[in-house]
């Protein structure tokens, strides 16, 4: 029989240890415009008024500050990232660019629900001010916003910054701890999202079709509409 959480009553996956985060809202100042704003996480930790840095305040109350930054940090990166994405398929003209980055916005919606189910925390909404010019300087990428190479090299840097930060906290954490489980977990799913960024830009770099938006695509149809090969 499938357990329940005695605090927030939703089905429990498997014997393995969990963390529940319900009702688990924290209030953030912005060190820019000073706005408050609440939530459990925003798309890379900025502001949805001005896109400047935000900082958590003080809450009492919380038995395990460590295990629910861990995860808060990981919704704000799958929160960016889905952002990152929308922002980027509205921002492209061709067809199956926009279709490739509607699906990694899907695959960061996808990951969002499972760690929602496994810690208790409702998914929330994207930012619709989330601005992509923002995410392209924080993430040191040089271009125009709107240019597909600019958008691939502006998350294939978010991605690997994940990466680097979630390795990292594994390494310095309590070994065998729930936080170190979660920030392997994080880790080897970025990585995944590095390799199918890369794989996708340097197929469309040589103008053929993509292994995700190729599928559904004619078969005799084998390279971007309108992306040449490039040096």
């Amino acid at each position: 029989m499938t357990g329940v959480c005695p605090k927030c009553h939703q089905p429990l996956e498997g014997d393995e240890s969990y963390i529940c985060c319900a009702d688990a809202s924290l209030q953030w100042r912005c060190e820019q415009c000073r706005k408050v704003s609440e939530g459990f996480a925003f798309p890379y930790g900025m502001c949805p008024h001005c896109g400047g840095e935000l900082k958590m305040l003080d809450r009492p109350g919380i038995s395990d500050q460590a295990s629910l930054n861990a995860i808060r940090i990981a919704f704000q990166i799958e929160l960016g990232g889905q952002a990152f994405y929308n922002r980027a398929a509205e921002s492209v003209q061709d067809s199956v660019l926009k279709s490739l980055f509607s699906k990694f916005s899907e695959m960061e919606h996808e990951h969002m629900e499972t760690l929602s189910r496994r810690y208790h925390v409702h998914v929330p909404n994207p930012n619709d001010g989330f601005r992509v010019d923002l995410a392209a300087v924080q993430a040191g990428v040089e271009g125009k916003i709107d240019d597909p190479e600019t958008l691939f090299r502006t998350a294939i840097a978010f991605e690997k910054r994940a990466v680097a930060f979630f390795t990292d906290r594994a390494d310095t954490v309590q070994k065998g701890s729930a936080e170190e489980e979660l920030y392997r977990e994080l880790a080897a799913e970025e990585v995944e999202h590095v390799e199918l960024l890369e794989t996708e830009f340097q197929r469309w770099s040589k103008g053929k079709a993509g292994m995700l938006a190729s599928e559904g695509r004619s078969s005799n149809d084998t390279s971007f509409p309108g992306a040449g090969a490039r040096a």
